[in-house]
């Protein structure tokens, strides 16, 4: 893609205005943006003891993962509040949390 096809525009937003969508029965995600190739920004919130019912597969690209509260577990280990996770493409996990996490997600090829 040339330089001339990549928008300039910047796109900003408030979370409590962002579009909520139950995934999972004590799993909340909010929408921040989305781009046409499927790229996106979220904010995931996992109540306490609440999990992904299904796999959480990485692909076409990988999954970029800051945690802002509560600890964060992908089903094998726990991250704290401040931790950056690089999941890669084609790489999976069951996301959860025994005491409820939020974090920030990016997918930056959708």
């Amino acid at each position: 893609m040339s330089d001339s096809n990549k928008s300039t525009e910047i796109s900003w937003g408030l979370p409590q205005d962002a579009k909520e969508i139950q995934l999972y029965e004590g799993v909340t995600l909010q929408i921040l943006w989305e781009e046409e190739n499927e790229a996106k920004a979220q904010i995931v919130e996992i109540e306490a003891g609440a999990k992904f019912q299904d796999l959480d597969v990485h692909d076409p690209g990988p999954e970029e993962v800051f945690v802002l509260e509560g600890t964060f577990n992908d089903g094998v280990r726990d991250y704290p509040a401040g931790t950056f996770i690089h999941n890669p493409a084609g790489s999976s996990h069951v996301p959860q949390s025994e005491t409820g996490c939020k974090p920030f997600v990016f997918f930056p090829e959708g």
